[in-house]
């Protein structure tokens, strides 16, 4: 590099880290103008383009530096973080899988590319990446927080606790840092709550910038046994999300309908693919059920097995059926896009699908796709698969709808009233599986798994076509990742404590009970 192009790069340089983007929007274009074909003008440019959210723009101009000197892991690094913007995952893959051990100086572009990885579902594999930034730059906060998400992911939860404290020793009142503190081990005390609320009287905020809080003081009162007091903080923090989120249950229970109506028996049926009776095509297994009924826990028995591997909880489903009505993207499924994709050559879906989660799989015939929202996609994907395997999981509703509701993720499940609506409307649409589908579906029962885990594993084992193997009793020994509420759990062996806990908080949840079982629910099943 020449003298006057190393300055102009330089001060482009410094222009990025005051994130000036006009002024390396400028240099960008000085560079390209006296040096077209040197790639740092089009680097800066692809920067520019990146921060203005011009995605398209970007790839080009990255691509272009990338071409003209592929030793640039930093143009191909960006390159794949907006492949993964466009939700092309394999080109986003394929470029970390060959400039990945390029980067063991470069602290920035090591946690950009675990990030990648992470959000391509590679946890285990992003762990190596993270730790190194951390070990090449410790004093960066957002790599020690990158680092502690991984590894909660991972189930290091004593990695996970240590940088969680240490953060929180810097930003006591930072309250996401809490809420993942109190998820990784039980309260034996009341300390870390008179932390906790501590924070909350000294910052004052309105309840809508509290929820992490409340949630994180809600579960360790309920691992105190306080129930009550401890259902109030989750109701607390349920209506604070509701009080700013444009959410309608309505509008999710609309497209439950239209799938019932579009997915018949005779749509179904008439399927000529032929994707998956092709000579070594690998055969999907779909773990389905309301989040919470035990899931994940079915995906680390079975995946256990020498023949099978896990590809974790994608939303490539959802994706492909999005991609085949014309929309695309990753957003929530209207009943148009479901409307639209049930016209469109089935061979799309399953097409867009197996090309979407290839770069996940290795060599064993068959894999798990554990996302736990395709129970409401089974139509297309009986459609698309006729091979496919179906695990659909149920749990004692009560406790299913009380593990959701204290959790920060589900939309449908921040208040009792939209909980109830919701499980009656997903409870029709079991049974419609059911009954057009027949014994494509293998369901399991939560509290039969875990009060007789070899019985029931040998049962599904044999229902998929393979041979017990003692492994899958094993499965708290299997070290992949598992991007999930239950993530920590899975660590453990088998146990019943969660089953009937519903029952502590009796009182509290008694209109939901009563709903259900007005709209025929068996509570007691």
């Amino acid at each position: 590099m020449n003298a006057n192009l190393a300055q102009l790069s330089h001060q482009a340089r410094i222009a990025v880290q005051k994130r000036d983007w006009r002024r390396v929007g400028l240099f960008a274009q000085e560079i390209q103008h006296q040096y077209n074909e040197e790639p740092e003008g089009h680097f800066l440019s692809g920067l520019v383009h990146k921060n203005a959210r011009r995605v398209d723009l970007a790839v080009k101009a990255f691509s272009h530096a990338l071409s003209l000197e592929t030793s640039r892991y930093d143009a191909a690094i960006e390159l794949s973080n907006s492949y993964l913007i466009l939700l092309r995952h394999n080109e986003a893959f394929e470029l970390i899988d060959k400039y990945e051990k390029y980067l063991n100086n470069s602290p920035l572009y090591l946690d950009m590319t675990a990030r990648i990885l992470s959000a391509l579902g590679l946890h285990q594999r992003a762990w190596s990446l993270y730790k190194q930034a951390n070990e090449l730059q410790p004093d960066i906060d957002v790599f020690r927080a990158n680092l502690a998400a991984n590894s909660v992911l991972l189930g290091k939860a004593k990695e996970a606790k240590d940088l969680y404290q240490a953060l929180l020793s810097k930003y006591p009142q930072h309250q996401q840092y809490h809420y993942e503190l109190s998820k990784l081990a039980k309260a034996k005390d009341h300390e870390h709550i008179e932390q906790m609320q501590e924070v909350l009287e000294d910052t004052k905020y309105p309840p809508n910038k509290n929820i992490f809080m409340y949630y994180a003081i809600g579960k360790e009162l309920e691992d105190l046994g306080q129930w009550k007091e401890s259902f109030q903080l989750y109701e607390k923090a349920g209506n604070a999300v509701l009080s700013t989120a444009n959410y309608d249950v309505a509008n999710d229970i609309k497209v439950i309908e239209k799938i019932k109506s579009i997915c018949t028996q005779d749509w179904i049926e008439p399927s000529t693919n032929q994707l998956n009776t092709k000579e070594g095509t690998k055969t999907p297994i779909f773990i389905v059920g309301l989040p919470r009924t035990g899931t994940t826990l079915t995906e680390r028995i079975i995946s256990n097995h020498s023949q099978v591997e896990s590809a974790d909880e994608t939303f490539f489903m959802q994706l492909a059926i999005r991609h085949a009505s014309g929309v695309g993207g990753i957003n929530e499924v209207t009943e148009s896009i479901i409307e639209s994709a049930s016209i469109a050559d089935i061979n799309l879906i399953a097409e867009k699908y197996m090309v979407s989660v290839e770069y996940r799989l290795t060599n064993k015939p068959l894999f798990i796709d554990k996302f736990p929202y395709n129970f409401l996609y089974l139509g297309f994907i009986a459609k698309a698969f006729p091979n496919a395997k179906i695990v659909y999981l149920r749990r004692n509703p009560m406790d299913a709808c009380f593990a959701m509701f204290k959790q920060s993720f589900f939309k449908f499940a921040y208040s009792l009233d939209n909980l109830g609506r919701y499980y009656v409307a997903q409870d029709h649409l079991r049974k419609h599986w059911q009954t057009i589908l027949g014994d494509r579906i293998i369901e399991l029962d939560y509290e039969s798994l875990v009060a007789d885990q070899e019985v029931n594993t040998r049962t599904v084992l044999e229902k998929l076509g393979l041979e017990f193997e003692q492994s899958c009793l094993e499965f708290e020994k299997n070290p992949a990742s598992s991007a999930t509420a239950s993530t920590l759990q899975v660590r453990e062996k088998v146990h019943t404590r969660s089953v009937g806990k519903w029952k502590y908080f009796h009182d509290e949840l008694q209109p939901l009970k009563n709903y259900l079982e007005a709209a025929g629910i068996d509570i007691e099943r």
